[in-house]
């Protein structure tokens, strides 16, 4: 959903007597509660419209991302099952984002696989 789809539906959901003559068959709580509501929106338009600026500012980084890292992120997500058994990501100095496992790995459990990325052979560390 857009912003301009959720400001939409936010403004309909203010007023939902609007079609109505004013105070034609509406209680005095509906009178209320639809100026309470324009009063909302009223003061939240600054800061929905600075919302919309910086949406329309971050979405092409983010349109960037979404192509280049998708498909990685992809694999990832069928290679992990239990994202409950890992640590969150960590940073390490040299720029690289590990993840590791809250519990170690059961002696018995087989090896994981090592994660070679396509077209790359050994990495000399």
């Amino acid at each position: 959903m857009t912003l301009r789809t959720a400001t939409l539906c936010l403004a309909l959901a203010a007023s939902p007597a609007a079609a109505q003559a004013p105070d034609e068959g509406r209680s005095l709580m509906e009178q209320g509660a639809e100026m309470f509501f324009r009063g909302l929106m009223s003061e939240m338009e600054p800061a929905l419209q600075e919302l919309r600026e910086f949406a329309d500012g971050v979405e092409p980084a983010l349109r960037d991302f979404v192509v280049e890292m998708g498909p990685a992120l992809r694999e990832l997500l069928e290679e992990v099952e239990d994202w409950s058994a890992y640590h969150p990501p960590e940073r390490l100095p040299n720029g690289d984002i590990i993840l590791r496992r809250r519990e170690p790995l059961p002696e018995d459990a087989p090896e994981p696989d090592a994660f070679v990325p396509d077209g790359e052979g050994e990495i000399d560390l």
